[in-house]
């Protein structure tokens, strides 16, 4: 892996290079993780003009879920305790003659900037802006590996959930076990916290667990993710607890799945990021349902799990190939709950099968 985390520095620099900054300093931990292999907490990653360095306040982590970092990659750990690597790397650079240098200044706080700024009043500061983020879209195959596995991992948690009873428990307890569940599979953890509705809850994006409780007829919508090796999938479905599902339900969870049908069928290299979301959208829209819907069909994801490109109305832009997304499309009724399913998928052209499927759960409407 060195040579790739060496391969991705060097693109950077060029992109520093062109807009006249020859050195870089990155803080976001996503982005340094990603050019230098781990991100031990409040470290930094300092592109210099003769050797880059990991800059930390210890010595790294060595569990593999923290990743390790580029063993071509010299790491100072500061001496005092205390002390701001971001801080320590400019006076570095100073130290050897640089006179600017890019920060992340969307992750930079002010305070932090001010201090840069009194430790090293000669360096000049440009912002980097979102450089690193736009060089993160395209997976290699390795990430897109890990992104599978984390798929597979939340893919069995699910259906081990979904052979249990779960009339009766509460919404917490049923995300806390699907949590416990991916550990056990071999998850880092969680890839964000995981989501259980039931009823009238059924169906928001982003809802927080309950202690209500699952009842016979209830809409049971999950959504979770696995964190495997930093890169986090999602996936999430919409079930019908004990019985037959009612008229409504079906009629509801058909409209959802024909809309997530056709936002999938739109992922191709060169389909811009508005015409995806459009294709879902205007499915929900013409059958009454424009309003309440979420601002946005699907997003990016990786090291992150929000990324670009958001799939969204104003979004613009258009996909490359391996580009992992989700599509994601739900409706809420509120006072009767609603569906959501919830994929991530692989951008891939129509000669290599078109978009690839990660997360392979079902999404047949079943009676728990």
């Amino acid at each position: 892996m060195s040579e790739v985390y060496a391969s991705r520095r060097t693109r950077l620099r060029e992109r520093c290079n062109a807009s006249g900054s020859a050195t870089a300093l990155i803080s976001r931990p996503a982005n340094v993780r990603y050019l230098a292999g781990a991100a031990p907490r409040g470290a930094v990653l300092l592109l210099g003009r003769r050797e880059d360095l990991l800059v930390c306040t210890g010595p790294p982590d060595d569990r593999p879920s923290e990743g390790r970092p580029d063993e071509a990659l010299r790491v100072h750990c500061l001496r005092r305790h205390g002390g701001d690597p971001a801080v320590a790397a400019a006076d570095l650079l100073v130290g050897e003659g640089g006179d600017s240098l890019a920060v992340e200044e969307h992750h930079l706080t002010v305070a932090r900037h001010r201090e840069l700024r009194s430790v090293a009043p000669a360096l000049r500061l440009a912002d980097l802006g979102g450089a690193v983020e736009q060089l993160r879209v395209v997976k290699d195959e390795e990430e897109i590996s890990c992104l599978r596995i984390g798929a597979e991992i939340a893919d069995q948690a699910l259906g081990e959930l979904l052979e249990s009873i779960l009339v009766g428990r509460t919404e917490r307890h049923l995300a806390l076990e699907l949590e416990r569940r991916l550990v056990d599979h071999g998850a880092d953890g969680p890839a964000f916290a995981t989501s259980v509705a039931t009823g009238p809850n059924s169906g928001r994006r982003g809802h927080r667990p309950t202690d209500r409780r699952v009842e016979e007829g209830d809409f049971l919508s999950v959504c979770l993710g696995a964190s495997y090796r930093g890169y986090r999938c999602e996936i999430g479905r919409t079930f019908v607890i004990g019985t037959s599902p009612a008229d409504w339900q079906i009629e509801l969870y058909d409209l959802v799945f024909a809309a997530q049908r056709a936002g999938r069928e739109a992922l191709a290299p060169g389909a811009a990021f508005r015409d995806v979301d459009r294709a879902a959208r205007q499915i929900l829209d013409s059958a009454g349902h424009s309003e309440g819907l979420q601002a946005l069909t699907g997003h990016g994801v990786g090291l992150e799990i929000e990324e670009d490109p958001q799939l969204s109305p104003a979004a613009m832009g258009k996909l490359d190939a391996c580009v992992p997304v989700t599509v994601e499309p739900g409706v809420h009724i509120p006072g009767r709950g609603g569906v959501r399913i919830d994929d991530t998928l692989v951008v891939r052209p129509e000669a290599d099968g078109g978009p690839e499927l990660l997360t392979i759960t079902t999404k047949e409407l079943l009676a728990l």
